[in-house]
């Protein structure tokens, strides 16, 4: 594609890279933040990595003008409203034959337990949005849920999915917290002191008297960014460890400087950090990753296995054998059927 970084903002210049970059999100498929989109045209050799800032600062310019969609790029879902109540477009007639037609095929809506008879139950956090828009359709084939953990990630978020650990584990499940992130000191930190975040939590109850979750048997697996996968797959380093705050955590006068995380960190790897936005550019070898551990699991735990999705398959079919064999049994699907033809009657 013949794409350039406009070295001037005029009407033209603007015009013209909107056009590229929708360009290339069509071919890539998904949404990415505008973090992301630096990885994305440093890909192309358009900009180097000093320049990440600038390319957020211009790919807001254009959305805030108009000239890209304001949705074009990934947002937490935390900032999104709730309660927006739209209007139904269609007729009474149209929104009834809607709902009768799913009744014809409701067992497609029903949802299983797809952990019932399993070995685990899995729950994922990443820290980047970009992640979790890569990831979501390998989460989804597997029935895993997946969140934007941002960093240490909120307390209400941890009591939620800590909840879920619970029941799971009720029910005899083993459970499994996987987690991508960046590869930094304090990325590498973050997946080490999972354990310790849910255990400060294990004291909560919440307004339906369900109590904490104590997570001494929780399997936690961080399976990226990990240094061998970010040098197998050409994933671009940052040239520096400041973090969210600004601060830098190779100056000697950051207050975590000389903890031995860190400079173990300085020693193995050097002053240099790899975000995990970089994955957005090789989305193919990130899915992989992510299906591979969901499959394969690793040396602390056994993985669904490669016949996870037989199994899956089995349990909703189940599910459809029993709400077909009740509608022919009721007489509900002629009832239906009937009711139908009155309404395309009418409708025409």
């Amino acid at each position: 594609m013949d794409i350039e970084m406009p070295k001037r903002l005029t009407k033209e210049h603007k015009k013209k890279f909107a056009e590229d970059l929708v360009g290339i999100q069509n071919q890539i498929g998904f949404k990415v933040s505008a973090r992301g989109w630096a990885y994305q045209l440093e890909q192309f050799g358009l900009v180097t990595k000093d320049q990440f800032g600038k390319v957020e600062k211009i790919i807001n310019t254009l959305r805030k003008e108009g000239y890209l969609p304001i949705d074009f790029i990934a947002e937490e879902e935390g900032r999104k409203f709730s309660g927006v109540e739209i209007p139904e477009k269609s007729t009474p007639l149209e929104f009834i034959e809607r709902y009768l037609n799913a009744t014809l095929r409701c067992e497609e809506y029903y949802i299983p337990d797809w952990w019932e008879g399993e070995e685990y139950y899995i729950q994922m956090i990443v820290e980047k949005i970009d992640l979790k828009t890569l990831f979501e359709p390998v989460c989804e084939k597997y029935h895993i849920c997946i969140a934007t953990s941002k960093g240490w990630s909120s307390m209400l978020q941890r009591a939620e999915y800590a909840k879920r650990f619970k029941q799971a584990e009720e029910k005899g499940l083993r459970c499994v917290l996987l987690y991508c992130g960046d590869h930094d000191p304090d990325g590498l930190r973050i997946s080490e002191f999972l354990r310790t975040n849910l255990q400060d939590l294990s004291d909560i109850w919440w307004i339906d008297e369900t109590e904490g979750y104590q997570p001494d048997d929780l399997i936690i697996e961080r399976f990226g960014l990990n240094y061998d996968f970010i040098i197998e797959n050409n994933l671009t380093w940052i040239d520096n460890l400041i973090t969210g705050s600004g601060k830098n955590l190779a100056s000697a006068l950051h207050r975590n400087h000389h903890m031995d995380y860190v400079q173990d960190y300085l020693r193995d790897i050097g002053e240099r950090k790899c975000e995990a936005n970089a994955l957005v550019v090789k989305p193919e070898q990130g899915r992989e990753l992510c299906e591979e551990v969901i499959i394969n699991g690793s040396d602390k735990w056994n993985g669904l296995g490669r016949d996870a999705l037989d199994r899956f398959e089995t349990k909703k079919q189940k599910i459809r054998d029993i709400l077909i064999d009740f509608r022919e049994r009721s007489g509900i699907q002629e009832f239906i059927e009937d009711a139908l033809e009155i309404i395309y009657g009418e409708k025409d």
